[in-house]
């Protein structure tokens, strides 16, 4: 297990001075980059080996958002690797070790140069422990689109979106989404399905269903084919 201990800049929040949720996967993603520098197998050993870790789904629960200058400790280990696939939990603890959020993710190697899966480096097999999974909430992975969705004006990919694989960052799409939540919409759970990835100059295409307690949000191409697809689900102590 990796772990680092952080206290809630006032950059993060919102205007009711807690942890934006944007900034939890933000901590989830730093979390996991931490532990892969740390272990050398990070940015500049990917890039060597011409291999990147691409993320293909998440699923986020959260049980409290933490406030502006509270301190927090952040957690993360892979439990599974299977073929070109690799699969993490994180954590987000108060100051009395109890859990604040947790995650699960999926994720796929990618050879680069030849922009298909590549298998698990056998460096990477023996600087990353496995641990056990977290108990979390079963759900497939795999986001049932709505029948009937509303077409959103399209927007173009800044420069702002991007990461180091020069692709939009995984976080930047549930921000996207996030913009057509109604004020009141508290995040309680997210899943993502990442599809293809969008890159600067790219025209994002959203559509957008609000189900019972829920928002899905499909961030496609001008064919409709998706980038990304997100569910965003009302935190229940926030449902009446």
């Amino acid at each position: 297990m990796y772990s680092f201990g952080s206290r809630v800049r006032y950059s993060e929040v919102d205007d009711k001075g807690r942890l934006t949720f944007s900034s939890i996967l933000d901590y989830f993603q730093d979390c996991s980059s931490f532990q892969s520098e740390d272990l050398q197998v990070g940015i500049s050993y990917l890039k060597r080996e011409q291999v990147a870790w691409v993320l293909v789904s998440w699923r986020i629960e959260v049980e409290r958002y933490p406030v502006h200058g509270e301190e927090i400790t952040v957690e993360t280990w892979p439990y599974d690797f299977k073929g070109f696939y690799g699969s993490r939990n994180f954590l987000m603890k108060d100051q009395m070790g109890r859990c604040l959020a947790r995650a699960d993710s999926l994720w796929v190697l990618i050879d680069t140069e030849k922009g298909r899966p590549a298998r698990l480096l056998p460096r990477m097999k023996e600087v990353y422990g496995l641990e056990p999974a977290l108990p979390m909430e079963g759900a497939p992975r795999k986001i049932k689109l709505p029948g009937d969705m509303e077409e959103m004006e399209p927007f173009p990919v800044h420069k702002f979106h991007l990461d180091t694989n020069h692709h939009v960052n995984n976080g930047k799409y549930i921000q996207m989404a996030q913009e057509y939540l109604p004020p009141d919409f508290e995040v309680g759970c997210m899943r993502a399905e990442y599809k293809m990835s969008a890159v600067y100059g790219d025209i994002i295409y959203p559509a957008v269903a609000f189900l019972e307690h829920k928002m899905v949000t499909v961030l496609g191409n001008e064919s409709g084919k998706p980038y990304a697809v997100i569910e965003l689900e009302k935190k229940h102590d926030e449902i009446r």
